[in-house]
């Protein structure tokens, strides 16, 4: 039963989440910090993209961290998959 929760709530938060990052790179080229929903944006996705910009080395011109984010937690969708057996 907890089981079923737990895949649930990744099967709805993973794709929610990269989608939020996939708005977030897109409105990062068109939008400013001034913007609300950016400014909201950042906010929520920023959590988790900054402990992986500390792994990822820095490349000039373009940030990896929202990639690299967007497959871990495809990772992490597999891996729940697999371990609870849905």
């Amino acid at each position: 039963m907890i089981g079923l929760v737990v895949l649930t709530f990744v099967d709805l938060f993973v794709p929610v989440f990269n989608m939020l990052l996939i708005v977030r790179v897109v409105m990062s080229y068109f939008a400013g910090p001034e913007n609300r929903f950016f400014a909201w944006l950042m906010s929520i996705t920023e959590p988790v993209l900054a402990p992986v910009r500390r792994v990822i080395p820095a490349t000039p011109g373009i940030d990896l961290a929202p990639l690299a984010v967007f497959f871990l937690l495809q990772g992490v969708r597999y891996a729940a998959h697999w371990l609870i057996g849905g």
